[in-house]
């Protein structure tokens, strides 16, 4: 196994992990694909796919022997996730990975707004304990995911007031894990806090999906109460409509203001704003 590339790359089957996967492929790197099932990997010029699964440490440290840089993607979202990370955290240290690059969230804390950025500051706080270097990519919320807070009925429903966010172009992220996992020692115990060009308000985001989309999309700002209400009839766990809510509640206190310079600082480009963005993905 130690003949396998030394870098490991997780989330290959997901979009961001995917898109990470087939850069370093255009860049000529070799790369170790962790998934749970090989017949999913992408099929990409040096990867190699590797069975591995977060959840089970037997398997996580025989993927990860030989590995000295680790892509690790956080795990989908479930009430066990933090267990989850904590030990393939644990199995990279012992199958003597040097460098995990994780993708975390902006403004990570344990009493974050937003309630899984504080799985995501407990996982860092667990990378940090476990010896090995680290990159923490401190990513604010994707503007992928704009167009699809639309309702049917063309409305964007949640708490969130007149508070903005400086959303980033999961395109974006992606060049800046390749960044860092092409020269990771230079970026070693870095926080890189990566956002959009510009702060928007769920109400600003309407008007320019309605002026990229041709679909007339409009803001309504909910109570706390409404907000539950209208998530009760999905049937989710409670950690699970908390996390939504406090998607909207995140933007209006504030958490996920402040663009930052760091997409451009690694990339030498500037972050695609959510104009840019629609126009992208209209032309593909």
């Amino acid at each position: 196994m130690t003949t396998w590339p030394e870098l490991a790359v997780t989330g290959s089957t997901g979009q961001l992990g995917g898109m990470v996967a087939r850069m370093l492929a255009d860049a000529g790197l070799p790369q170790r694909l962790l998934v749970r099932e090989v017949g999913r990997a992408p099929d990409l010029p040096g990867a190699v796919p590797v069975v591995t699964s977060y959840g089970d440490p037997v398997l996580a440290r025989a993927s990860l022997e030989g590995v000295k840089t680790l892509f690790m993607v956080s795990a989908a979202e479930a009430e066990d996730r933090l267990q989850q990370h904590y030990a393939f955290v644990d199995a990279a240290a012992e199958a003597g990975v040097q460098h995990v690059v994780y993708t975390s969230f902006y403004g990570a804390a344990p009493d974050a707004a937003f309630t899984l950025a504080r799985d995501h500051f407990a996982t860092e706080e667990r990378i940090k304990a476990s010896g090995m270097n680290y990159t923490f990519l401190r990513d604010n919320f994707y503007l992928d995911f704009l167009p699809l807070l639309v309702g049917e009925d063309g409305v964007i429903r949640g708490p969130a007031g007149d508070g903005v966010m400086a959303a980033v172009a999961r395109a974006d992220i992606a060049r800046c894990a390749v960044a860092v996992l092409r020269d990771p020692v230079i970026h070693a115990g870095k926080r890189y806090h990566l956002t959009g060009p510009e702060d928007i308000s769920l109400a600003r985001a309407a008007e320019l999906l309605t002026e990229g989309t041709g679909r007339t999309v409009s803001f309504h700002n909910e109570t706390l109460e409404e907000a539950y209400a209208s998530r009760a009839s999905y049937g989710a766990p409670d950690w699970q409509v908390d996390a939504w809510v406090s998607t909207y509640t995140a933007i209006a206190t504030g958490a996920l203001a402040g663009p930052t310079t760091d997409v451009h600082g690694l990339t030498g480009q500037d972050p695609l704003s959510l104009t840019q963005f629609l126009e992208e993905a209209h032309h593909l």
